[in-house]
């Protein structure tokens, strides 16, 4: 707990993906003076993404990281305030809400806009937890590069699970797509993309069992293969590769606030229709936490634009009701004073 008493600010923002730094430029060109947290990964998932072709305005494809960079930049540029640390404690019970961060600083925030947006899935397999950053990975654009000229596998069926295949194309000499179903749910560019490339192989209507591995001469643990079991026969095969790729879809990263606000199946924060308002006024919620359903950073950023305009018409009715509130009472306090007492008031 923080000796010093808590810091007011009239908008704090959590998360830095798209939705979070757009709600940042929105918000301090609104004068809101925003704070920003940036949690656990500065940048959102596009920090993890590299070729970036459908964001508005970029006639050439641009990198995911690069992308993000511009928007704090922007968001810098416009007077946000940065913290680089993970808000650990929210309590939405009363206005201002009481932020706590991971250093035990704490802040008492008129507004506060929702960005956390959504992390990686995983299989739930003990052997997933084991070889974890030892050939298994949920990140290609972080870990492809290490498997050059090797064989690997990408576990999913969506956008992200293709993208992550055909990334990994550049480096893999072999990248298997293994699959529960027969068909991909993702964008039919994508999965023609896919089934155009010949360095990729797809595996249907299999689980991954288990991730096998071993122990090297010097001590150090590497996956070597996964036995597969055929999800219609229950019969199980061995494919030998080097590295998994898990891309079975996200979280959202909604924890934080559990038992506050209202949420949906797979934890998406809910929002009104249309609005980016949750259930509790001056809390908004913007970008992956709370859409389940087109999940892109255009979306994120557009709703992010929305959340911090919305705390802007609420901060500015407010201020004007307290202004008015304020002239009120000076003009109550003024009549009661004698003629001479409000000429004296007056003068000075």
């Amino acid at each position: 707990m923080s000796a010093s008493a808590p810091r007011p600010i009239r908008c704090a923002i959590i998360g830095t993906g798209p939705a979070g730094w757009t709600a940042a430029i929105y918000a301090a060109r609104g004068l809101l003076s925003p704070v920003i947290f940036t949690g656990p990964q500065d940048g959102g998932q596009l920090t993890i993404t590299t070729d970036v072709e459908n964001y508005p305005g970029f006639a050439e494809v641009v990198q995911g990281p690069w992308l993000m960079d511009q928007m704090k930049a922007q968001a810098t540029h416009m007077g946000t305030e940065i913290i680089g640390e993970i808000v650990t404690k929210a309590d939405l019970s009363k206005r201002p809400f009481l932020l706590e961060t991971e250093s035990g600083a704490q802040f008492l925030a008129e507004t506060v806009i929702i960005a956390t947006g959504a992390q990686a899935k995983w299989l739930g397999l003990e052997s997933e937890k084991t070889y974890q950053g030892f050939g298994v990975s949920a990140c290609a654009t972080c870990d492809g590069f290490f498997y050059r000229n090797k064989v690997v596998a990408v576990v999913g069926g969506g956008n992200t699970a293709v993208e992550e295949a055909l990334f990994l194309t550049k480096f893999a000499s072999k990248v298997y797509l293994i699959h529960r179903r027969e068909q991909l749910r993702a964008e039919k560019i994508l999965v023609e993309r896919l089934l155009n490339d010949p360095k990729i192989e797809p595996i249907w209507n299999v689980a991954i069992d288990e991730i096998l591995g071993e122990t090297n001469e010097f001590g150090g643990a590497g996956v070597v293969g996964v036995r597969l079991q055929d999800v219609n026969t229950g019969v199980n095969r061995v494919v030998d590769l080097d590295g998994v790729f898990i891309a079975i879809g996200h979280a959202p990263s909604s924890q934080l606030f559990e038992g506050q606000l209202e949420t949906k199946q797979g934890g998406y924060l809910v929002v009104e229709p249309g609005t980016p308002k949750t259930s509790i006024t001056g809390v908004f919620a913007a970008g992956d936490v709370t859409d389940d359903v087109y999940r892109q950073a255009v979306t994120a950023a557009g709703m992010g634009c929305q959340a911090a305009l919305e705390a802007i018409r609420l901060i500015a009715e407010e201020d004007h009701h307290h202004s008015l509130l304020t002239a009120k009472e000076i003009a109550e306090d003024f009549s009661h004073l004698t003629l001479e007492q409000q000429k004296v008031a007056t003068k000075s």
